[in-house]
């Protein structure tokens, strides 16, 4: 039976370990590379770091939020060249794919502003030590990387 001073938890909490500096480093870095390396740094850290579930944690992010990136832009471009191919017959050869010269860019640098400000607010929690997740890529990194968030 339960006291009065003891407080009832819903669900199981987990306390995760505090990261080393040296992993706090390796996780705002990861972020960081991105905005230069694409997916390339934050890989090689994951392979360099990859029994610190920390490390683990924000890397795989990286590089999950990369893949969506590129299905993303692929998508676009697919869509854009599929919309051109099939106006060719009606279309005047004076006439520009208004798709791939005014949306494409517009798209791109879209989504290169979002990785820039998730690369900058990641980036501070890793080196505040925090275990942090991405909007969408973040719990399948957690579930990947073995790590049980709250």
């Amino acid at each position: 039976m339960r006291t009065a001073t003891e407080e009832y938890v819903p669900f199981a909490t987990v306390d995760l370990p505090e990261p080393t500096s040296d992993e706090k480093t390796l996780a705002v870095l990861a972020h960081v590379l991105q905005l230069f390396s694409g997916f390339i740094a934050p890989l090689i850290i994951l392979l360099i770091k990859r029994e610190s579930k920390f490390v683990r944690l924000h890397a795989l992010q990286v590089l999950f939020f990369h893949i969506a990136y590129l299905v993303v832009l692929g998508g676009f471009l697919a869509a854009c060249a599929i919309g051109f191919v099939v106006s060719l017959p009606g279309m005047d050869a004076n006439e520009p794919p208004v798709g791939l010269i005014v949306l494409f860019p517009i798209l791109w640098m879209g989504t290169y502003a979002v990785m820039l400000v998730l690369a900058i607010v990641y980036a501070v929690k890793a080196g505040r030590g925090e275990w942090a997740t991405y909007p969408i890529v973040g719990r399948f990194a957690a579930k990947v990387a073995g790590v049980t968030l709250p």
